[in-house]
């Protein structure tokens, strides 16, 4: 998937120091389920990954987020397909390279490829309530805050809550804008 700025690509082997790059980041991991890696859990990503790749029918899309203009692998970014006709989508950056806008660009075409090539009916994403830059972007995109998920997932020794966000096939094909009322993280500067 190309967007202006952006090749969306399969995971290569050779990615796995740029990976290891951001995923062992702590700054970068703070609110992940995930991490920070080291490098047996990055080697361990990517042979998932592969994996996932290889599954027919497939429904785990994992990629590399690089610049057109040189190839740098910047992130990753994911879209998971669930039954009935519901994905999931996820980003992580090298925060080298946040509040650039690339987030937001690589989520756009995650859900382009959802609704466009996948016909999903809705496609969501979560955050913890703390990475108000996540929220940001989900807003961005043209997602809706639906809630926040209380204490629903236990991780890094700890339970924690999630916002939650969606956007419907029918929304997306509107692109109504409009940062919903009752938005936590509205007007909030923005996080990691």
């Amino acid at each position: 998937m190309e967007t202006k700025r952006l090749l969306l690509r399969e995971y290569e082997p050779d990615d796995a120091e740029a990976v290891h790059r951001y995923a062992s980041d702590p700054l970068v991991t703070e609110h992940t389920i995930w991490g920070p890696n080291a490098e047996a859990d990055t080697r361990g990503y990517l042979e998932l990954v592969r994996e996932m790749r290889l599954a027919q029918p497939r429904s785990g899309y994992e990629l590399a987020m690089t610049l057109r203009e040189d190839g740098t692998l910047i992130g990753g970014c994911g879209l998971h397909v669930s039954e009935p006709l519901q994905g999931e989508i996820g980003y992580c950056l090298n925060r080298d390279y946040w509040r650039q806008g690339y987030a937001s660009e690589a989520a756009e075409a995650l859900l382009r490829f959802g609704f466009g090539t996948l016909g999903l009916h809705r496609i969501y994403a979560t955050c913890r309530p703390g990475n108000i830059g996540s929220a940001k972007v989900m807003r961005h995109i043209g997602m809706q805050y639906e809630g926040r998920l209380r204490e629903h997932m236990r991780h890094k020794g700890a339970w924690h809550d999630s916002f939650l966000y969606s956007i419907l096939e029918q929304e997306y094909a509107d692109r109504d804008r409009e940062v919903p009322a009752g938005d936590p993280s509205e007007g909030k500067e923005s996080g990691a």
